[in-house]
């Protein structure tokens, strides 16, 4: 696609969600066709989408960033990669939520990512569907629905499903998309443990693999139990809801849990295996 195109118009003004406000994305990616298929079907869902084959395109329009709700980048891109095209923008002032749309999900790039300060970290084989949903997440602009979703309350936390906002002790704690979908999975197995597997299958889907060797899925769920602990603990520094099993994965202790008229919960039932258990919520 050619650089600097006007904003696409709703190519279905009927799946629109909100015609006067669309969501307006910024997306810079180097694969022409992609690029194309990608807008398009953002746009049907509604989004407003100005397109760059490149960072020096998106560099040189920055103007454009003044009228934008989010950035996708590509990680590989022609001149300089996305990566580092994310401290450039902010270098310039641009401040914009960045998320990144690639084909490379391995753990060490999104750690990078995420060190880097973008809000979420998307594989490209997820398909559209997905990432129509994160940014409407991240732009704080969630899908119209008849009913809106309650809060789900869980002792000290409460998660807020339209908006994917986690609070604890009623302060935002600050996690991206796939950190909160994580606490929400875990949070409804409260007291019990999913798998690595499970979690890494609720994070991409069901067989996928990345990450070293036959194992590498369990890298990455650490990693992000890991980013995720340490952003409960900058709110509480006694956080230690999320415990783990080497041989049985992780889960929500609900040691905050209180019943409807102030009795404790009674305590799950300790553990009967007899491999060591992680206790110490800097760990993992």
């Amino acid at each position: 696609m050619s650089l600097g195109l006007p904003i696409f118009k709703p190519a279905n003004p009927i799946n629109q969600e909100s015609k006067a406000d669309p969501i307006r994305v910024l997306f810079v990616e180097d694969d022409e066709d992609y690029c194309e298929i990608v807008s398009s079907e953002l746009t049907w869902h509604g989004f407003a989408v100005r397109s760059f084959a490149d960072g020096d395109a998106l560099l040189g329009s920055l103007d454009a960033a003044a009228e934008a709700d989010v950035i996708v980048l590509d990680w590989r891109l022609p001149t300089i990669s996305g990566i580092d095209l994310l401290p450039q923008l902010h270098q310039r002032g641009v401040n914009l939520p960045v998320v990144f749309l690639t084909s490379h999900p391995q753990i060490d790039n999104e750690n990078q990512a995420f060190a880097r300060g973008a809000i979420d970290f998307i594989d490209k084989t997820r398909g559209v569907e997905i990432l129509v949903r994160r940014l409407r997440l991240v732009a704080g602009k969630p899908a119209a629905t008849p009913h809106a979703e309650k809060s789900i309350v869980c002792g000290k936390l409460v998660l807020s499903p339209n908006a994917g906002r986690a609070c604890w002790n009623e302060v935002d704690v600050g996690l991206t998309v796939s950190e909160y979908d994580i606490v929400h999975f875990l949070v409804s197995n409260v007291h019990n443990f999913v798998t690595y597997r499970e979690i890494y299958n609720f994070q991409y889907y069901d067989g996928f693999h990345a990450g070293n060797g036959e194992n590498g899925y369990r890298t990455n769920v650490r990693s992000s139990i890991k980013r995720i602990r340490r952003k409960f603990c900058e709110v509480d520094s006694t956080f230690s809801e999320i415990q783990n099993s080497p041989s049985r994965g992780y889960r929500w202790r609900g040691l905050t849990m209180v019943a409807e008229r102030g009795m404790p919960v009674t305590p799950s039932p300790p553990n009967t295996h007899q491999e060591p258990m992680d206790l110490d919520p800097h760990r993992r």
